[in-house]
């Protein structure tokens, strides 16, 4: 029987979200938010709950049912894991942004920590996994130089097919691969992209080449439960069913239109009144170095959901929260002087292990020094919980708002979990702000002016626009 169907044991592995250091009983009530701030928002917190819910039938949250429908996709995708296993020494994702930062962070967060490294045999037999999200040609250059492409499978992820990033590497990949295997080339690319629109899937189309679909109702930044991410998870040997099935327990638990019920809710709602007091800055703060890339991934959600200058009434709002990426304990040392005794501007998540997947004992030595013979006897699992029990106390001592997610261990239950409540407490965020989580019309003014700035067809009036920009003057370039 898998573990991820016996429910005493997923009970067991249900993460947790502790809101303790957020409230004024506890922090204090200069800083703190009342439990009557959150009791006279019952309308709009009911109102936002029953949104969700009307658009999650109307099927304008496809992402909401990656946990359930994909029964065939999962089949498909770890045959298809199988065989680039057996065949491939090398499995190499093209992607930016959602496509990309998903897949880093489950591969960090359940495969060795320096998974390339190992040995085959070590990694289980599965390929290497390499992750290309930039377009700096001394990276481009450098991956070329340690994998072989003719034993390389290239996964190009682009749901519109246009991302100008993604495609250069592609045309790179695809000239690579013509020039070295002539007309087996093509079964060296997976493309992952839309089912009807856009550039890729008419090149997949026209070449024959192995497909998976991102739904249509589902962003780049919601997709890691999709082929996006199950793919290369797979590949990695990490168990997908199992991650989907965490993402549908907190599907469960994220059903409840209470928030006193409901962690991402509260955990939403409780953004917002900090937002409203001008707490403008989340800070992401993973106590494990398997967790790290959870910050990278949560930072892009976040900011590209939220960071709205209009609400849904088209009136400007300038909306959003600025994440921050830190690890504990390493930015201990370099941001907490910041948090305890800086500007009262920040809320501080702190990502928790319950059970790291190793002990390491510290040894007993140097007994005549004892500020360092203390340590002796100890681990170096009880010295990270102590020093982030440590961390949590100072912010709370100065009165800063944090709060704590859970996971009891570190597996691809737990990971689900958490990748699902951070989508729905994002999504619950954006009802609350009054504006579309789910566009992101920022970007799209820098992808058009790189559009005409390389002579994109159709772009001549903003290459106009940009040739009438206020030229630099040289008394301001020292």
């Amino acid at each position: 029987m898998k573990r991820y169907t016996d429910r005493q044991w997923m009970e067991s592995m249900r993460i947790s979200f502790d809101f303790n250091n957020m409230m004024a009983d506890v922090i204090g009530e200069e800083e703190g938010i009342k439990k009557e701030d959150l009791d006279s928002m019952e309308d709009q917190l009911k109102a936002a709950a029953q949104a969700m819910s009307i658009k999650r039938k109307e099927g304008k949250m496809d992402w909401r049912d990656l946990p359930y429908d994909q029964d065939n996709v999962v089949e498909d995708i770890l045959k298809t894991a199988s065989e680039i296993k057996k065949e491939f020494d090398a499995f190499v994702l093209l992607g930016i942004g959602g496509s990309a930062l998903g897949p880093i962070a489950v591969q960090q967060a359940l495969n060795h920590l320096h998974y390339n490294e190992l040995s085959r045999e070590q990694r289980g037999g599965n390929p290497r996994f390499y992750v290309v999200d930039n377009i700096d040609p001394e990276r481009m250059e450098a991956l070329f130089e340690i994998i072989d492409v003719e034993k390389t499978m290239f996964n190009v992820i682009t749901k519109s097919g246009s991302t100008s990033e993604t495609m250069a590497q592609f045309l790179i990949v695809w000239n690579m691969l013509k020039d070295k295997l002539g007309r087996r080339f093509k079964d060296h690319i997976i493309a992952t992209t839309d089912k009807e629109k856009g550039n890729l899937i008419k090149i997949a189309r026209e070449y024959g080449l192995k497909t998976y679909y991102i739904p249509a109702g589902v962003g780049g930044r919601f997709s890691e439960l999709s082929p996006v991410g199950l793919l290369p998870a797979a590949v990695c040997g990490i168990d997908i069913r199992e991650m989907l099935a965490g993402a549908a327990f907190m599907d469960e638990i994220c059903e409840a239109e209470n928030v006193y019920d409901n962690p991402a809710y509260m955990a939403a709602a409780l953004q917002y009144l900090a937002m409203r007091a001008g707490k403008n800055i989340s800070v992401m703060m993973p106590y494990a170095d398997s967790l790290k890339y959870m910050a990278d991934w949560y930072a892009q959600l976040w900011a590209e959901s939220l960071g709205k200058r209009y609400n849904l009434k088209g009136e400007e709002i300038f909306a959003g929260q600025t994440p921050v990426k830190a690890l504990g304990v390493t930015d201990q040392h370099s941001q907490i002087q910041l948090y305890t005794e800086g500007p009262f501007d920040k809320v501080i998540t702190f990502l928790t292990v319950g059970r790291y997947r190793t002990s390491m004992d510290i040894p007993e030595g140097f007994e005549d020094i004892p500020a360092v013979s203390f340590l002796g006897g100890h681990t170096l699992n009880e010295l990270i919980s102590a020093e982030q029990a440590a961390t949590e106390y100072a912010l709370l001592k100065a009165k800063r708002l944090n709060r704590t997610i859970n996971l009891p261990e570190v597996n691809a239950f737990t990971v689900g979990q958490l990748l699902y409540f951070m989508e729905v407490e994002t999504a619950f965020a954006g009802e609350l702000l009054g504006i579309n989580a789910f566009d992101q019309p920022g970007v799209e003014e820098g992808k058009n002016a790189t559009y005409a700035l390389l002579g994109r067809p159709g772009y001549e009036e903003k290459k106009a626009e940009l040739d009438a920009r206020p030229k630099k003057k040289d008394e301001y370039i020292i």
